[in-house]
């Protein structure tokens, strides 16, 4: 198969568009252009269907989140929520905030603010505390092992607050099979109109069903 070009001029280096030269390309070649041509065609198509009828990728969104000293923390947070967070302690069952929230929005740590939850993975366990299939970034929380009260148990704490959390069991609904139990102390709600006040409007496209 020929494929014609213009010719250009190895002195000067113009293009001669009345001087075409005419070159022998395997029809092997062409065929691997045409198919990369298509794939490109086909990533794109999906890439941006993924985001219209899909959900959005989750990326860790990076900000400059800064944990207080505990002066600052103690000041800032109430009897309970500090009992939590900095003392491992569980709030009661059936009596937080959280445990029967409904309003679409994330859930962020009470101390630093990092994104933790979105309300959409949240749950109805049974519990009285707030439950979550998965968090929003798997890098935001740490998991520890829990040998108090005679149990056996995973700890998650928030990676830059290492606030208490709760505890991950896997006994949780699908598609993960976990279940994040969570202190409803260690949690501030940011509804979906706030996100973008309060920073966090790159989180929107997951919040958004």
């Amino acid at each position: 198969m020929k494929l014609i070009l213009p010719k250009i001029d190895s002195h000067n280096g113009r293009c001669d568009l009345n001087c075409r030269s005419e070159f022998e390309v395997p029809a092997f070649r062409l065929l691997n252009y045409k198919r990369h041509i298509e794939f490109l065609f086909v990533f794109s198509f999906l890439s941006f269907s993924s985001l219209v009828c899909g959900e959005a990728k989750r990326e860790p969104v990076f900000m400059n989140y800064k944990t207080p000293n505990q002066a600052e923390i103690k000041s800032k947070l109430s009897d309970i929520q500090y009992r939590v967070t900095q003392l491992d302690e569980t709030e009661p069952p059936f009596q937080n905030e959280y445990w029967n929230h409904h309003e679409v929005g994330i859930y962020v740590d009470i101390v630093t603010g990092e994104p933790l939850f979105l309300s959409k993975d949240k749950f109805d366990s049974g519990t009285g505390w707030p439950s979550f299939t998965r968090p929003i970034f798997e890098e935001s929380i740490v998991e520890k092992k829990d040998t108090n009260w005679g149990m056996t148990r995973v700890e998650v704490r928030s990676k830059i607050a290492n606030s208490h959390l709760g505890h991950v069991f896997d006994d949780g609904p699908r598609p993960t099979g976990l279940r994040y139990c969570i202190n409803s102390a260690a949690l501030r709600f940011i509804k979906k109109e706030d996100l973008a006040k309060y920073g966090y409007a790159d989180l929107l496209p997951l919040v958004v069903k």
